[in-house]
């Protein structure tokens, strides 16, 4: 039978109505030179740390790479990017509490090493032009060697999103099929404008190699030319029958590049989970439950679009930005997100944005124009961003409605 009804049955056992939010940031870890810090000097740190704070360890081929405890988690990602996911909560004060505990931690141990955290979209000195992607190098870890391979044929900036890019990730809850594809559609109508109010450069004029004219957004651009397969925005979100069986046959024929089962990590390139099923490198009635889970969140997690559908909705369209932004942006999601008010505003005025093409058109706009860029109904991003907050002020409490003043 293979994996199809259980990815559907996955993706629908998240509904709820809780209206958490979780919040993930990826860091450089840089000296004051702006170079980053080792894998093989960070990862004895991560166990370190791990244990000291009775948090779980996480391995992965053989090496210490993250840990986890009951209010978030932290994680190494290709360069050693340094991530936080801070476990969902209600509350922003409660999601800002714990960002600040993670830093009280991690800050005298980086700072007597000659460290400090950054928060940009792309490490500084690539952006600027000092050193090259091919100047940095990978973690040890067969996934990351394997995806590098990859993304050197699939398109051009896949080494400059592995190596030298951080993001902001924040997580948001859904009730039912339904209620899905509102928000998705939503979300991804606003994204442009989310993109750029989120846009954290370290040069105001800096743009990619060959991409002269276009010094906006430079991670998503980044994304957009590194595999369309997984990429962009939610492959069939505006096809009228859109919803979870459409979002498990994505995840089941999107290439997984690798497969990573029983603790081993394998190259299958092209091959999709639909593919292994049948080709019986995975079996089709797996009987082991927590291995059945372990492969489901592995099919998941090898979609890169800007919004990837889990038992939750994550969005991923912001770069990495220090918490106070931070907290201001997942407020501003807050008040929209889980505001059938504001969501049904939104969609009835940008109901003549009805295609991946019409969203991708305002992305490009903004890429030349940044806030400038005239995009949905005659109206600048920068007005856009600004109707966005005063949509969601009007729906939080005071208390988070101070945190939008980060924006």
């Amino acid at each position: 039978m293979g994996y199809l009804n259980e990815i559907f049955d996955y993706i629908k056992s998240g509904e709820t109505g809780e209206g958490n939010l979780g919040l993930e940031i990826e860091h450089f870890i840089i000296n004051d030179e702006g170079v980053q810090i080792g894998f093989h000097e960070i990862s004895p740190l991560i166990e370190r740390i791990g244990i000291e704070t009775g948090s779980k360890l996480v391995f992965m081929d053989g090496y210490p790479v993250g840990y986890a405890n009951d209010r978030y988690s932290v994680s190494l990602e290709p360069s050693c990017q340094f991530e936080i996911s801070i476990n969902p909560f209600h509350e922003l004060s409660v999601i800002e509490k714990v960002y600040v505990e993670f830093r009280a931690v991690w800050d005298p141990v980086f700072e007597e090493r000659g460290y400090h955290f950054e928060t940009k979209g792309n490490l500084p000195l690539v952006e600027t032009g000092r050193i090259t992607p091919d100047d940095i190098p990978l973690s040890p870890k067969k996934r990351y060697i394997y995806m590098d391979a990859y993304f050197k044929k699939s398109g051009k900036y896949g080494k400059y999103m592995m190596r030298a890019s951080a993001s902001t990730q924040v997580s948001v809850d859904f009730g039912s099929e339904k209620d899905l594809v509102k928000k998705l559609l939503v979300l991804q109508k606003i994204s442009p404008i989310l993109m750029i109010m989120m846009e954290s450069k370290t040069q105001e004029d800096s743009v990619l190699p060959g991409a002269e004219g276009k010094p906006h957004l430079l991670r998503t651009q980044e994304w957009d030319d590194l595999d369309p397969s997984r990429t962009g925005f939610y492959p069939g979100s505006f096809d009228a029958d859109f919803g979870y069986e459409k979002v498990a046959q994505v995840v089941y024929d999107t290439p997984l590049i690798l497969l990573t089962d029983n603790g081993e990590t394998v190259d299958v390139g092209n091959k999709s989970a639909r593919d292994l099923v049948a080709d019986g490198t995975v079996s089709g009635e797996l009987q082991d439950e927590e291995r059945k889970i372990r492969l489901i969140e592995h099919f998941l997690s090898m979609g890169f679009f800007h919004f990837r559908i889990k038992k939750y909705i994550e969005i991923r369209v912001a770069d990495s930005v220090n918490i106070k932004k931070a907290l201001g942006y997942v407020a501003l999601l807050k008040g929209i997100v889980y505001s059938d008010e504001n969501l049904d505003i939104l969609e009835k005025e940008l109901a003549g944005t009805d295609s991946i093409d019409a969203i991708q058109d305002a992305v490009l706009k903004i890429e030349a124009d940044g806030m400038d860029a005239v995009i949905y109904d005659g109206l600048t991003a920068a007005g856009w961003s600004e109707k966005l907050k005063k949509l969601a002020g009007s729906v939080l409490s005071e208390d988070e409605k101070k945190y939008l003043e980060y924006l």
